[in-house]
Formats: structure tokens, sequence, C-alpha cells
């Protein structure tokens, strides 16, 4: 502790700051001579690794023009890859001593870089912003969320904050651990709980949006819970079992009580409608254990192929 408070106060301390951008093309002139400003009263040693997601505008272009005043690393992606992987590429190329994780929509306060360091300075290997309210966001969001880190909390082993996302500083070992991890299919977020290590959370105040809008829309968060809960929990399956083995067991009384039914009063004429609501019941939830069972087997299949996670067009301002 007392050799990162040394590191920290003679601001030597190299970070690496990881921002992840897809069409910015508006906010990035702005947001990284505001971050590297930022970062130069932290340290005299630092670089910002940005990894472009397959935007489709000119963020490209004007982060070409930032990269020696900036200190940037720019990784362009081929296509758009997704937030979790364009994070694990950042996390990939950066060298420093901690990582910092931040969006480039200035939703997430730069004074709060200084929180993270003197916290990491006190013995934290992860430092996570914890949002304060979900005011800005719509009921519909915010009741999604909430159902969602109520049911990870439930059938996982993993304690994922409730209302912390990537916004957060991680020291090298818990870097090297991520890097390490070889899955391509990735929740962040759970990976982050799962690595362990010293943790401690700092509020904070997200900041409304520079320009833009998200684009985070309630399918793509959708996908990525239903990644989450298959990558860290099996209980839909064992819950599917469960409900076979009680389906099975009212068969097996009803059937019993048909035949004792049979036996003393005779044999009432089929009826036809009970028939089909049966079959319908029982086609219904079959397709739905097929369907759960289907979305564990694709990941599998995405795993097994072994493709890159992350395939590169260029990078500018790294060292030959």
């Amino acid at each position: 502790m007392k050799h990162r408070q040394e590191i920290i106060q003679n601001k030597s301390l190299f970070i690496s700051c990881v921002v992840p951008v897809y069409n910015e093309g508006d906010l990035v002139k702005s947001f990284f001579p505001q971050l590297a400003d930022t970062l130069r009263k932290l340290t005299n040693q630092f670089e910002i690794i940005v990894v472009d997601d397959g935007s489709k505008d000119n963020t490209v272009a004007n982060l070409q023009e930032l990269i020696p005043a900036c200190h940037l690393k720019l990784v362009v992606f081929s296509r758009n890859f997704g937030k979790e992987i364009a994070l694990t590429a950042g996390l990939d190329h950066c060298k420093g001593e901690v990582a910092i994780l931040m969006d480039a929509d200035f939703q997430h306060p730069l004074e709060t870089l200084a929180i993270f360091v003197k916290n990491w300075g006190e013995g934290y290997d992860m430092v996570y912003g914890v949002r304060n309210s979900r005011a800005n966001e719509s009921a519909v969001k915010r009741s999604f969320a909430k159902l969602f880190y109520w049911m990870m909390s439930k059938i996982t082993k993993i304690t994922i904050p409730n209302n912390a996302g990537d916004f957060r500083l991680l020291d090298r070992k818990i870097i090297d651990a991520l890097n390490s991890f070889q899955e391509r299919t990735r929740f962040m977020k759970g990976l982050y709980a799962w690595v362990g290590f010293k943790n401690m959370a700092v509020p904070f105040d997200v900041q409304e949006r520079a320009a833009g809008t998200s684009s985070w829309g309630l399918k793509r968060l959708t996908e990525l819970a239903i990644t989450g809960i298959t990558s860290f929990s099996d209980v839909p399956l064992r819950v599917w079992g469960l409900i076979g083995f009680c389906i099975s067991s009212i068969s097996i009384i009803y059937a019993l009580y048909f035949m004792f039914y049979t036996l003393i009063y005779g044999v009432d004429l089929p009826g036809f409608p009970s028939i089909i609501v049966a079959v319908m019941f029982f086609g219904g939830v079959q397709l739905l254990s097929i369907g759960i069972l289907g979305e564990y087997i694709a990941r599998i299949f995405s795993e097994v192929k072994q493709r890159p996670k992350y395939l590169v067009e260029k990078k500018l301002g790294f060292e030959e």
C-alpha cells in the first residue's frame, strides 16, 4: 500500500485508459483532450487505448488527428463486434500498471478518476463506479435492470453489484487475469465479479450525453442479459429438469386416479377438449425447454469454433 501511495505522489503511475467508441464522431474531439488533461494531473505516464468498434461515421478520422496530442493508441476493428469485445481488445493492448475503463459520451465524470486512483493507492485492486440514480432512464429499462440484478443474485454464485457498469479501475493482476480467459461470448460485468480480489464501490452521478443517442436499446440489453445468465448459471437447465419431474409425477398420479376410477365406475366417453389442452400444454413446455437448451448449445457452438474474438483492420499510435 505504501509503495502504491509513493507512486501516486511521484506521479509515476502508468495509467492505461481504455475507451470503446462507436459512431462518436461528434464527441471525440472534445472528450479526449479533456480526458488527457485529467490524466496529466494524475500522472506523467499514461496511454489512452481507443477501440473503434466498426464506426460508420467520421470517428476514426477525427481520432487520427488527436493521436499525438492526446497520447492515443487507436485499434480499429474490421466490423462491429460489440462493446464487450471492444473492452477485451483494449485490455489486450494496454501496458499500464492500472487500466481505467470508461465511455466517451461524458456520462462518466472525469473527476471520478482521481478518486479511483486514490482508492487504488489504499490497497484496492478494483475500484468500480456505481450510479447513484437511474432517474434519467425509462421506467421499463429501470424495471428490467432491477429484475436482472435480482435474478443474477439468485441463480449465480457471483455477486454483481447493483447499478455497476464498466466504469472502473483495474489493477494489473486483474488485467492479466481477464486476458487469460479464452471465452468468446463475454459478459464483462460477470467476469469482473468472478475474478474477485479486493474491490471498492465509488458512487457517482451519471451525466447527460453530450451528443447523440445511446445504441443500447432494450433488444441489445436483453441479449446481454441472456449472455450473462447462460455464462454464469446452469439453473435454467436444472429448473426445467425439475419442471419435467413435477409434470411426470402429476401424470403418474392422474394415471393412477384414472385407473381406479375406471375400475370402480366404468369408462366415460373421452373428452376431446381436455386432450387438446393437454397436448398443447405439454407441447409448449417441450418447445420452451428445448429453446432454453438451445441457448446453451448455441454458446457451446460459438466457443468450439475457436474463431478470434475480434479482427483488427489497423492500429495507429503504437510503437513499431
